[in-house]
């Protein structure tokens, strides 16, 4: 025997099975046994040595066979074993679902794995789980009982195989079906049922691309892996069972402990308004006590979202507005406020009736106050009415009667005149809007020291100005203020401010008659609902103000070319009255003044720099030449 042959095919005809032994060793593939044998021959062995190593490669392959079908059977046990493992940790029933998909496909080798289950609603199957799956069509099909392989297995609780999808008429195929499998490219289908006693609850797939011989093996493989997640399904159902039943355990026990705590929480809630009344509590009081009870920040305000505030009067009980919680504060038909419980989403009913209890002796509070407000109205109105008809002179008893108001008449005040401009139905309706208005302003009056009264079919206001105020802002804040009490458009005419008023009483009577005539040029400018002073007119508050007010009018639109000229010895005032004589040409205007026209030129520069750049505009031109002819009109004559 040559020297250059593998030393394992030089041994006697007995040794025959030596080489197939290490390959069973090595765990070589099956194509690996057939080169001893094509080896031997290629040498010329004897035909006994030949015939040997066939039955010994025959003999291997058996046994390689065996140690395979051992070795699959270990991986499958194995895998049922980690898949009943999960089973029985189970807490998530969708990632054990996946878990056996996926290992379903692993053993059988399988393109692609899917489960899918009942709806006992809609009477169909639809997909659960999917492993290799690529077409979103297929991952979305829904399959009718006995449509489809699927359909069938459901419908008859046996597994099914198909060799070839579409070449398989022991099914009914339908377009929907049929165009997801061929979306996905399946061939080869094994469907398995998913039982729970003798309710089909599911299928499990195993499905190839190509055609394909699925061995009963393998079908047994994949009805174990259905019958666990049938398991798991069941454990789920029991589990989510459980856990329901566990808490209508515990909300009834929190019913019950609700039930017992509310009389005591009532109790309380009724001790603590029923003693904040008694011993004369204010709104802010019950707020208080409210929120301390509710563990919140309850507030009362004039002011909350319309909406909100409408529903909560309408139903009478409180509603929610985003975080917060609104109860009406309201007496018959009149809304005064609301309770507002900030920061507080979630209220059980109990809280929610404590609120509302709270608004409601917050009303009654309110109407107690009033009573004693409207008696002190009343005090105000005819201090007023005394300072407007001028009926007591005695300064003396004006600041007493004033300070026992918490008025200070020797301060700087502002009348306004203040008006609804809405019209009214009819009398009564008309007669109630006033009241709200008097009610209202007198409010106002009261929280700003001044006084207020019912006049005129409107009211009239006297407030003072603080400093850096002016009587347009108060006008304005005072218009607005009023109308979102009274929920009406509310028109505000304000005079200019008014001092040493116990001093000179006929000052109030004639500042009044300039707020309503600003009132009234307000209502003719279309102005309605909007606040003004005269000096907001130009020219046209000199006509509003009357003859006290030139001299003003005329020292706001030229004062400063006046004052510039006395300090100066300088002719700017006559060269703008010629400037404006001669059309506004400065060349005119230099024959006029037997001048050059530079000088012109540089006097007009002046007034810019003294009026402003906007001199020449025509609504300051129109104001400039109306001062100008006031000033030579009330300036004496020169001699």
């Amino acid at each position: 025997m040559s020297s250059d042959h593998p030393q394992s095919l030089e041994r006697p005809a007995g040794s025959a099975e030596a080489p197939f032994l290490e390959l069973l060793a090595r765990g070589a593939s099956a194509d690996a046994y057939e080169q001893p044998v094509l080896i031997a021959r290629a040498e010329g062995r004897p035909a006994g040595r030949i015939a040997a190593l066939e039955q010994a490669k025959a003999v291997a392959l058996r046994v390689r066979s065996e140690l395979e079908g051992r070795r699959r059977r270990e991986a499958e046990l194995s895998a049922l074993f980690e898949t009943a493992h999960d089973l029985a940790g189970l807490r998530d029933l969708d990632a054990v679902l996946r878990a056996i998909v996926q290992r379903a496909r692993s053993l059988l080798g399988t393109d692609v794995a899917y489960l899918s289950l009942h709806d006992p609603v809609r009477g169909d199957t639809y997909m659960r789980v999917t492993e290799g799956s690529v077409a979103a069509r297929f991952q979305q099909l829904r399959l009718g009982m006995g449509e489809g392989l699927g359909g069938l297995v459901a419908q008859t609780a046996r597994p099914y195989v198909t060799d070839d999808y579409f070449k398989d008429d022991r099914f009914q195929h339908t377009l929907t079906i049929d165009s997801g499998v061929r979306d996905e490219g399946l061939v080869a289908i094994l469907g398995v049922p998913l039982t729970l006693g003798h309710h089909v609850i599911g299928v499990l797939f195993a499905a190839d691309r190509r055609a394909r011989v699925f061995e009963r093996e393998q079908i047994a493989l994949l009805g174990s892996f259905a019958a666990l997640a049938a398991a798991a399904i069941d454990t789920a159902n029991l589990l989510t069972e459980t856990r329901s039943a566990l808490t209508e355990l515990e909300r009834a026990n929190e019913i019950i402990r609700d039930h017992s705590g509310v009389i005591e929480r009532a109790s309380e809630v009724h001790d603590r308004l029923a003693e904040l009344v008694l011993r004369g509590g204010g709104v802010h009081d019950v707020a208080a006590a409210v929120s301390e009870i509710l563990d919140g920040t309850v507030e009362f305000t004039e002011i909350a979202p319309t909406e909100a505030l409408e529903a909560s009067r309408a139903e009478g009980h409180a509603v929610r507005h985003g975080d917060d919680w609104i109860a009406a504060v309201a007496a018959g038909g009149e809304l005064l406020g609301a309770l507002v419980l900030r920061g507080h989403p979630g209220l059980d009913p109990v809280d929610q009736r404590t609120l509302e209890r709270a608004a409601m002796v917050t009303s009654l509070l309110l109407l107690a106050r009033r009573s004693a407000a409207e008696a002190e109205q009343r005090v105000r109105g005819e201090l007023l009415d005394d300072l407007l008809d001028a009926r007591d002179r005695d300064p003396r008893l004006l600041r007493e009667r004033a300070a026992r108001l918490d008025a200070d008449l020797d301060a700087t005040h502002v009348v306004l005149a203040a008006r609804l401009d809405g019209p009214a139905p009819d009398a009564d309706q008309e007669a109630a809007a006033r009241r709200r208005l008097w009610s209202a302003a007198s409010h106002l009056a009261a929280t700003r020291h001044g006084l207020a009264a019912a006049r005129d079919g409107g009211t009239v206001l006297l407030l003072p100005l603080t400093a850096g105020d002016t009587a347009t802002e108060l006008a304005r804040r005072t218009a607005g203020h009023l109308g979102t009490a009274v929920h009406e458009a509310v028109t505000v005419g304000a005079s200019a401010p008014v001092r040493d008023l116990v001093v000179h009483l006929d000052a109030v009577a004639a500042a009044y008659e300039e707020g309503r005539r600003c009132l009234d040029a307000l209502r003719l400018l279309g102005r309605s609902g909007d606040g003004a002073a005269a000096e907001d007119f130009g020219f046209l508050g000199l006509l509003l103000a009357g003859d006290r007010d030139i001299a003003g009018f005329v020292e706001r639109t030229i004062g400063q070319v006046v004052a510039y000229d006395e300090r100066r010895g300088t002719d700017l005032l006559r060269t703008l009255d010629a400037y404006f004589t001669c059309g506004m040409s400065p060349a005119r205007t230099k024959d006029e003044l037997h001048v050059h026209v530079n000088t012109v030129a540089q006097r007009l520069e002046r007034v810019g720099r003294l009026l402003g750049e906007d001199w020449q505009s025509p609504s300051r031109a129109l104001e400039i030449q109306l001062a100008l002819r006031l000033y030579r009109l009330s300036a004496p004559p020169r001699h």
